[in-house]
């Protein structure tokens, strides 16, 4: 990871490494302000906070989220369109039958 004089450390797909933050005795996190400047989240952005129990947290904005989704169902939908085949489920042969 190649670290930048502001002192975050970027590696491949521009993936970074801001830091640590800790957490207050109300359960807050302060964002380091370079992470904020690269991701483009400003005051009163929603962040969604995910977890995985063997990846930890993550989190991301509303609008990344939705992005993310409406891409995979394009892509969901270009894969149903050359996979589904009538025939393969014998619907047509149950009918005429």
């Amino acid at each position: 990871m190649a670290e930048k004089e502001d002192g975050a450390s970027y590696g491949p797909g521009g993936r970074g490494f801001y830091g640590a933050v800790t957490v207050s005795e109300r359960g807050q996190i302060s964002l380091p302000a370079k992470a904020r400047r690269d991701l483009g989240i400003a005051p009163g952005d929603k962040l969604l906070v995910l977890g995985d129990p063997a990846q930890g947290l993550a989190l991301m904005t509303v609008d990344r989220l939705m992005g993310q989704l409406e891409s995979s169902s394009l892509l969901m939908s270009a894969i149903r369109e050359h996979t589904d085949d009538p025939g393969e489920t014998g619907e047509d042969e149950k009918r005429e039958g």
